[in-house]
């Protein structure tokens, strides 16, 4: 049998020796060897970190646009990850959220670099901080890639979305990653990343691969690198004290196992919507990717007067569910990833009996479709009651299987105290049509958890489910659960990159920035609506002005638009008013005045107004008061994929005592000069 490949340095490597065996969940035939002998894990670190550089050249746009085009090529090859995949247990229904949701996640990143981030590979963080009376001395936050490499250290329940939703994320920032699947389903993941290498859609180095052991790659680590980590708690721990990453400081995230839990509401009584949804999300959490996901549900906290209904519904449902061959439409839940696998549900199983007794399903037999129950690594569904929630073993035990304990709570304040014993989760969910109650525990599980679902009747069409992580949202979780954080949107992005607080002159930071600050060089001349997105320049500037502000005028905006305030029409009351003192124009008049002020009419590169930002009014505009107002070019940023760009104007209004009046950004789309030939 020929051993799984690593892809190290910019080329395949073969195992210096013939590996440990592979078996195929279903059947426990050998499908594959592993080893990781010969690979050189300093030189393949070096390697990253060299041809880092060409990927941090890349802005964050043209990052974001390879990963769509890499997220469609994988979409175009997906049947065959699939059939790979039935052999790790999994069924049609466990790919959409391993496989679809891997290529789901390249394609949410895809879309968050391009919305989210600019068109250069800088980020900057938050506003510009005065730190000086005169204006001359500032400061702004950005963000750069670090200089090193992501290495994924993963586990077996994913090996598609499991490196792909760490690997997207890197990849925006400009940081290359190094991915260690783990041994039991490499071979999936080896295919994966070979599908990736055969495209030729990354640059070089951007993404490479070792299968078998890590061996010393640890000890090679340097304070520019990273280790992203998905496995059980004590694992964690024992890399996070790794010699060489605490001396280092490497960062090190940690998404661990966790006793997950699952709140049904007093209000979801037998007969509401609501009870049926948690009993449907119970089975569904305990027979996706038969319970081996770090965010199933591990113990479902019922109302004691319904513990009974609670266990006889879900008995019934979980009656219903087929196991065997997941290659066979009709089964509904497959194999555990390995006969070892199986074993420890086992052993975890005895630890949990301790506290409660099995309703449902045995974990010594169980009756397969189109396999041998022994040959592969089946094992029934098994639900626990523990009658006495206060006992230890299921607030400390985890069977990583299709395993989940029915406990009874009293009150909304005794339920809060169980889900916190669980001592932190990546996720937890109440089932409540009870706003009331849904705010109390939600409110008081967060400190406890990564991620919080409440389900109604309501949302139940749309929402996602417990164990869904998604792409926008943080996944991660406090305590056991390991104490990081992975996705969220940009947050994953900036967790791959350096925050440096950058103090200096208004000039400077517009140079680092490629934004322009307040207090820097503007430039008048050419309106700067007639020049084309190549031919704009940071600091271009139109001011124009003054238009004074009559009492017809606001009377006659308030006549139009309908705004008849008082504060616009009643002088009596407005000058009652601490703020105002009289009768004071509109800020929207302002701000069209303003607009009226500095547009160009004539047609021209400006395409479109798309919106205004940031819009503060600071000194009320009386009658009489003249405004002229200052646009400057603050931000270009070119679309890669259209003939157009996106250009963000400062607006200051001020009045003839040089006072701001308002502030804000406007948003234009501009074209480039080939669109207008």
């Amino acid at each position: 049998m020929a051993p799984l490949r690593s892809y190290v340095s910019g080329r395949w490597h073969t195992p210096d020796d013939e590996g440990a065996p592979l078996h195929d969940a279903v059947t426990g035939e050998e499908i594959a060897r592993i080893s990781s002998a010969g690979v050189d894990m300093a030189a393949a670190l070096a390697y990253g970190r060299d041809k880092g550089a060409e990927l941090r050249e890349l802005t964050f746009h043209q990052r974001a646009a390879l990963l769509k085009v890499l997220a469609s090529y994988l979409m175009e090859h997906r049947d065959e990850l699939y059939a790979l995949s039935h052999r790790t247990g999994a069924t049609k229904g466990d790919n959409k959220f391993d496989i679809d949701g891997g290529i789901g996640t390249l394609f949410g990143y895809s879309s968050k670099g391009r919305r989210e981030l600019p068109n250069d590979t800088v980020y900057v963080d938050g506003n510009v901080e005065p730190l000086g009376k005169g204006g001359t001395f500032v400061a702004q936050h950005i963000c750069t890639p670090l200089q090193g490499v992501a290495v994924q250290i993963n586990a077996f329940n994913f090996p598609v979305w499991g490196p792909m939703e760490k690997f997207a994320p890197a990849f925006i920032a400009g940081v290359p990653s190094l991915v260690k699947p783990a041994s039991q389903t490499a071979y999936l993941t080896v295919r994966l990343i070979e599908l990736i290498i055969e495209s030729g859609i990354l640059p070089e180095g951007s993404l490479q691969l070792v299968t078998g052991s890590a061996g010393d790659l640890l000890d090679h680590l340097t304070e520019q690198d990273l280790v992203f980590f998905t496995g059980s708690a004590s694992t964690a721990q024992r890399l996070r004290a790794h010699e060489n990453v605490v001396r280092r400081s490497v960062r090190f995230n940690a998404e661990a196992d966790s006793l997950n839990c699952s709140i049904l509401g007093p209000d979801a009584t037998p007969g509401t919507p609501e009870f049926d949804l948690f009993v449907k999300q119970l089975v569904t959490e305990m027979t996706v990717k038969a319970g081996q996901k770090c965010t199933a549900i591990r113990r479902a906290f019922v109302p004691a007067g319904l513990l009974d209904d609670v266990t006889q519904a879900t008995s019934e449902r979980l009656a219903k569910i087929t196991v065997g061959n997941p290659a066979n439409a009709d089964v509904r839940m497959g194999a555990l990833a390995s006969l070892e696998q199986r074993e420890e549900v086992r052993r975890s199983l005895k630890a949990l009996l301790e506290a409660g007794h099995v309703v449902f399903g045995d974990p010594d037999q169980v009756s397969v479709v189109d396999a041998d129950a022994e040959r592969g690594a089946f094992i029934s569904p098994v639900l626990l009651v523990a009658e006495d929630s206060s006992q230890a073993q299921p607030h400390e035990v985890e069977a990583f299987g299709p395993v989940s304990t029915l406990m009874p709570y009293r009150d909304t304040q005794h339920v809060i105290e169980l889900a916190a014993r669980g001592h932190g989760s990546l996720a937890g969910s109440v089932v409540t049509a009870d706003t009331q109650f849904a705010r109390d525990v939600v409110l008081g599980v967060a400190p406890w958890h990564g991620r919080l679902l409440v389900t109604d009747n309501e949302n139940a069409k749309e929402n996602t489910g417990h164990g869904s992580p998604l792409p926008a949202l943080v996944h991660g979780g406090p305590g056991r659960a390991g104490g990081g954080e992975e996705m969220g949107g940009i947050r994953g992005v900036l967790h791959h990159m350096q925050r440096t607080a950058v103090q200096g002159s208004p000039r400077v930071l517009t140079a680092v920035t490629n934004r322009w600050v307040p207090g820097s060089e503007r430039t008048e001349g050419e309106h700067p609506f007639r020049k084309h997105l190549e031919d704009l320049r940071l600091g271009d500037t139109v001011v124009a002005g003054p238009r004074e502000v009559t009492m017809a005028d606001i009377e006659h905006f308030a006549e139009f638009t309908g705004d008849t305030f008082y504060a616009h029409m009643d002088q009596e009351a407005a000058a009652a008013n601490p703020f105002f003192g009289g009768r004071v124009a509109h800020g929207y008049l302002v701000v069209s005045f303003a607009a009226g002020l500095f547009v160009q009419p004539d047609p021209g590169p400006v395409l479109a107004n798309y919106g205004l930002e940031n819009l503060r009014f600071l000194t009320p505009t009386f009658p009489g008061d003249s405004l002229t107002v200052t646009l400057t070019a603050k931000q270009i940023t070119p679309r890669n994929d259209q003939q157009y760009g996106e250009v963000r104007w400062d607006a200051d209004v001020t009045n003839q005592k040089g006072e701001s009046v308002a502030k804000y950004d406007v948003l234009t789309l501009v074209a480039k000069r080939e669109q207008s030939s």
